[in-house]
C-alpha cells in the first residue's frame, strides 16, 4: 500500500504535471496549426471565387466598391498567415511572441480601415480605431526597441 501511495505522489508531482501540461499545449498548438491551414486554403478559395464572380464581371461604381472588398479578402489571408506564424513560433520556442501578435493586430485594424464605409461609420468608431492604431504602434515600437537592446 505504501508503494502505491508513493507512486501516486510521484506521478502527481509538480514536474510530472508540468510535463503533462506542456505535452497538452504542444498537441493543441499542432491541432490549431492544421485547422489554420484549412482556414487559409478556404480563405484563398473564397478570394478566388470573389475575384472571378464579383470583380471581373463588375464595372463602374460597383467595381470601385468591390475592389475594397477584394483588398479586405487579401488581408484576411495575410491575417490568417500571421496567426499561423504565431502558432508555429509558439511551437518552436514555447513562448508567445508579443511582437507577432501586435503586428497581426495592426494588420487586422488596417483591414478594417480599408474596408470601412465612411458614410455609415460613426465618429466614435473612427476615434476608437485611431486610438487602437496609436496604442498598437507605440506598443510595437517599445517592444521592437527593447528587443534590439537585448540583441546587442
Amino acid at each position: 500500500m505504501k508503494k502505491i501511495i508513493k507512486r501516486f505522489i510521484q506521478i502527481t508531482s509538480d514536474d510530472n504535471f508540468k510535463f503533462f501540461l506542456e505535452k497538452i499545449e504542444v498537441l493543441v498548438s499542432k491541432i490549431l496549426s492544421l485547422l489554420m491551414i484549412i482556414v487559409i486554403f478556404l480563405t484563398i478559395a473564397d478570394l478566388g471565387l470573389f475575384i472571378v464572380r464579383d470583380l471581373i464581371f463588375s464595372s463602374g461604381e460597383a467595381f470601385r466598391k468591390k475592389i475594397f472588398q477584394a483588398f479586405g479578402l487579401f488581408l484576411n489571408v495575410l491575417i490568417a498567415l500571421e496567426l499561423l506564424e504565431n502558432i508555429t513560433a509558439y511551437l518552436r520556442k514555447h513562448v508567445l511572441q508579443v511582437e507577432l501578435v501586435i503586428v497581426t493586430a495592426l494588420i487586422a485594424i488596417g483591414r478594417k480601415i480599408i474596408i470601412l464605409d465612411l458614410k455609415t461609420t460613426e465618429g466614435i468608431e473612427l476615434i476608437g480605431l485611431g486610438i487602437s492604431i496609436i496604442s498598437l504602434a507605440i506598443s510595437y515600437f517599445v517592444i521592437r526597441s527593447s528587443t534590439k537592446r537585448i540583441e546587442r
